[in-house]
């Protein structure tokens, strides 16, 4: 499995979305998941996942599934 398909993985799992919905429309709040325990959800998945620890700001700035690729950059996750 690559680190893309882990990183969409999280997003289907937490927020029980289809991979059709994986694009730049999929920010906070967009699905009903995607609330302030989901997003701890999808953050611990991906700690967990790439055995990473997230800045507190950016896990605050990880508005959007785009958003994520970049952030997930910092930590050497190339997507």
């Amino acid at each position: 499995m690559t680190n893309l398909e882990k990183y969409n993985s999280a997003f289907i799992e937490v927020f029980e979305v289809s991979e059709e919905q994986l694009n730049s429309e999929l920010v906070y709040q967009s699905v009903n998941t995607w609330d302030s325990v989901g997003h701890m959800q999808l953050i611990a998945e991906l700690e967990d996942t790439y055995d990473i620890m997230m800045d507190t700001d950016d896990i605050i700035d990880f508005s959007s599934y785009e958003k994520g690729k970049e952030i997930m950059k910092k930590y050497e996750v190339e997507l």
